[in-house]
C-alpha cells in the first residue's frame, strides 16, 4: 500500500485524491492528512527533513506535499511514479 501524505486544503493534494478515486485503486493508497493530528505531521516532517526526494522542495521552501511513500519505503513527490 502506498502512503500519501497531504492536506485537504492543498490543491495538488486534492487533485491526487481525485486521481486515486478515478483510478479505481483506492485500496492501493492510504491518505494521511498531516493537519489532522500532530503524530501525522511529525512522521511527515521526519521524512521531509531526511529524505533526498525532498531536497529541491527544501531548497525552494516548498512543503513537499503530496508525497508518496511506497511499500519498500522509497519516497517520491511525483504522482506519475506511483501510477496516477
Amino acid at each position: 500500500m502506498i502512503k500519501v501524505y497531504g492536506m485537504p486544503s492543498c490543491p495538488d493534494c486534492a487533485e491526487v485524491e481525485e486521481r486515486i478515486k478515478a483510478s479505481g485503486k483506492e485500496n492501493d493508497f492510504t491518505l494521511v492528512d498531516i493537519g489532522k493530528h500532530v503524530v501525522y505531521l511529525k512522521a511527515f516532517l521526519q521524512l521531509r527533513d531526511r529524505d533526498e526526494a525532498f531536497r529541491e522542495a527544501r531548497e525552494q521552501g516548498y512543503v513537499g506535499i503530496p508525497c508518496f511513500v511506497r511499500e519498500d519505503g522509497s519516497v517520491t513527490l511525483s504522482h506519475e511514479d506511483v501510477g496516477l
